[in-house]
């Protein structure tokens, strides 16, 4: 039998080695993109339960705001310039946007694992379309990228 000493050294040895294996993904807010004009580059992200998202303002005129995310997944509302990180452990699909650029299409799309809730963010974009006036194919393709 083990000693309680070396249970809980072998447990903080377990947890350590899996938080070590989580990755930070860097997503910037961009005015000018590979996508064109207001965008965030990438804009669809797959990432690890576990993992976290830094998202890097690039003009102090962007934010991101978490508009849908899985049930008990998390949620954030930057202010504008804000550098952002957030750790996503929910599986599913998390929408965003940069609020004063959404009719510009600024939005983007993580995928964190399995895609729990596809269906909800696809009925989720659709309103979210009515807000965008230029651009409005960009949430689909984003979305179209979700496996």
């Amino acid at each position: 039998m083990l000693s309680f000493s070396l249970r809980g050294a072998i447990l903080a040895l377990a947890m350590a080695s899996t938080s070590a294996l989580a990755a930070d993904h860097e997503v910037k807010m961009l005015n000018q993109g590979k996508d064109g004009m207001m965008t965030f580059e990438p804009a669809f992200l797959a990432v690890a339960p576990g993992d976290s998202v830094t998202f890097l303002p690039t003009d102090a005129a962007h934010n991101t705001h978490s508009v849908l995310s899985p049930t008990e997944g998390a949620s954030w509302n930057g202010s504008m310039g804000e550098k952002v990180t957030v750790t996503l452990n929910q599986e599913g699909v998390y929408l965003y946007q940069c609020d004063p650029h959404l009719p510009l299409g600024m939005v983007g799309v993580i995928q964190v694992g399995k895609a729990t809730n596809l269906e909800d963010a696809n009925k989720h974009a659709e309103g979210m379309n009515t807000s965008i006036a230029m651009n409005k194919e960009r949430l689909k393709q984003y979305l179209d990228q979700v496996q």
